[in-house]
């Protein structure tokens, strides 16, 4: 039997649904209906449960879904179960930023190596980490296993810092320079443009 290609929608809803999940389970709320994270996230529940589906049988009819397991389970579908190494380029306001709120997090998704160009930078101290020169990379990478990079530098160097993670072996890269940059197939980028998201917000604004 062929597996369903699972569209991308369905996968960036995932860290909704756990996010919620575990702020139940904080709450020590040990089940939840479809109706109910269809309530709280303002998703349709039919599509919560046609998304969990797709990955297997998680709920019970008439009791809902055990909030411990079904978390266990996202972390698994999205590889949280393991700890995933992270690089970070540029150490600017908004590297140092995204850097703090990872180490606030104590996730599996852990930045282990920062990097930048800038020689006043180089050797000063980010969350235990200390900023590296950019020559340092792909050793640095290789050494941590890193998979995934986040991009943070201007737009004019965002290009050559994604060359550089795709020739070390990067597997994975979060951009938030505002410009698209071209790497191959076999590397999956998600562009952040915080810049795009204020302007297309603008449009809904009340005249």
């Amino acid at each position: 039997m062929k597996t369903p290609k699972i569209s991308e929608a369905v996968v960036r809803r995932l860290p909704i649904y756990l996010r919620f999940l575990n702020e139940l389970n904080v709450k020590n709320v040990h089940t939840v209906s479809s109706q109910d994270l269809g309530q709280k996230l303002d998703l349709n529940p039919a599509q919560i449960r046609k998304d969990l589906a797709y990955f297997g049988e998680f709920g019970k009819k008439g009791i809902g879904y055990d909030v411990g397991y079904l978390i266990e389970k996202i972390r698994q579908i999205l590889k949280l179960d393991k700890l995933i190494p992270v690089a970070l380029v540029g150490t600017g306001n908004l590297g140092r930023a995204l850097s703090n709120y990872n180490a606030y997090m104590h996730d599996n998704m852990k930045i282990v190596a920062v990097f930048d160009a800038d020689e006043r930078k180089i050797g000063g101290s980010l969350n235990n980490l200390t900023v590296q020169p950019m020559r340092e990379l792909g050793e640095a990478i290789r050494k941590h296993q890193v998979r995934i990079g986040i991009i943070t530098v201007p737009a004019a160097e965002a290009q050559n810092v994604a060359n550089q993670f795709v020739e070390a072996g990067v597997e994975g890269i979060l951009n938030f320079a505002p410009i698209i940059i071209k790497v191959p197939l076999t590397v999956r980028v998600h562009h952040a443009d915080l810049t795009a998201e204020l302007q297309s917000l603008a449009y809904y604004l009340e005249k």
